[in-house]
């Protein structure tokens, strides 16, 4: 497959009512004023997307508000975190059905697998649906990691495309590299090593506090991308503090906490999550009005 997936892919949060349910407009506005701020594509339905706190019935419906949204304009990709391989299956047919554009595969939830059920989870579902593949390598949140041996066996699945690499060891992506040349796109999946990541040769971004600061997230890529990597620091030391939020336990309520604070969404999530409370709301408080203080004036990097 030639698949042309490359820059900033913000995995988008879902938006919520005050009485938990899905707030469509709200979402369907978050997409778009993302697109508008220059990101590359969309992941719908990840962990920041609360994926498995939703019904089939309303992860479907989602994903189509999301399409229609989006109309063409950037690829969408989305999760894939069913807690079976049948249930995945069925879940990916479903998403191209609907006309989804790939999908960001997660092992088997509530049950840790072992790398050789992983390998078997992620093979039956590229052999019963068409779409590209991206495979979400988190040993550190999913207890299992798809080795450069694992990876090998997936090279012989011809829509295995793509690898969001989130092992947190940035020695990785330089050995898929080496392993496989441009066997397989490479996304850097953990925020606060996303620079480097870049710097490695990933192609890709998937980062949830883009959701919060979309057009300084773009900077970044494309500073690295022309090389031009001592501005690009500029902007990365400004965000490092905020992009730490995204490797800790309560990331999807600091992500939405920072939405909306932002005026950018609602911080509303579905139990067992609960709001951010005390020591720890405060702390992400102060980190987004640092933030704001010091905002970098992108004007000066002539980007456009």
């Amino acid at each position: 497959m030639n698949i042309n997936w490359r820059g900033v892919y913000p995995a988008v949060t879902t938006q919520y009512n005050d009485d938990f349910s899905i707030n469509f407009a709200a979402t369907q506005a978050m997409v778009d004023s993302l697109i508008k701020e220059g990101v590359d594509g969309i992941i719908a339905l990840g962990t920041v997307g609360e994926n498995c706190s939703h019904t089939r019935e309303e992860k479907q419906a989602v994903l189509k508000a999301i399409i229609d949204v989006v109309a063409g304009r950037v690829p969408v990709i989305s999760g894939v975190a069913e807690t079976t391989t049948q249930f995945a299956i069925e879940y990916s047919q479903m998403c191209e059905e609907i006309g989804i554009d790939g999908l960001m595969v997660l092992p088997g939830m509530v049950y840790r697998s072992t790398e050789a059920e992983a390998i078997h989870h992620y093979q039956q579902i590229a052999r019963n649906c068409q779409l590209p593949i991206m495979i979400y390598n988190n040993p550190v949140t999913y207890g299992v990691d798809v080795s450069i041996e694992g990876m090998k066996v997936l090279a012989n699945e011809a829509n295995i495309v793509s690898i969001k690499e989130a092992t947190e060891d940035t020695r990785r992506i330089s050995e898929l590299y080496a392993a496989f040349g441009d066997r397989f796109i490479v996304f850097g999946g953990v925020d606060d090593i996303a620079l480097e990541s870049l710097m490695l040769g990933c192609t890709g971004w998937i980062s949830g506090l883009t959701n919060v600061f979309p057009q300084e997230s773009v900077a970044i890529f494309k500073l690295a991308e022309q090389g031009r990597y001592q501005e690009a620091l500029e902007i990365w030391r400004w965000f490092l503090p905020l992009l730490r939020l995204d490797t800790i336990p309560t990331l999807v309520q600091c992500i939405k906490f920072c939405e909306q604070l932002a005026g950018r969404g609602s911080e509303v999530t579905r139990a067992p999550r609960m709001p951010l409370t005390g020591e720890e709301r405060l702390r992400v408080e102060r980190l987004f009005n640092e933030a704001m203080a010091t905002r970098i004036d992108l004007s000066k990097f002539n980007l456009d």
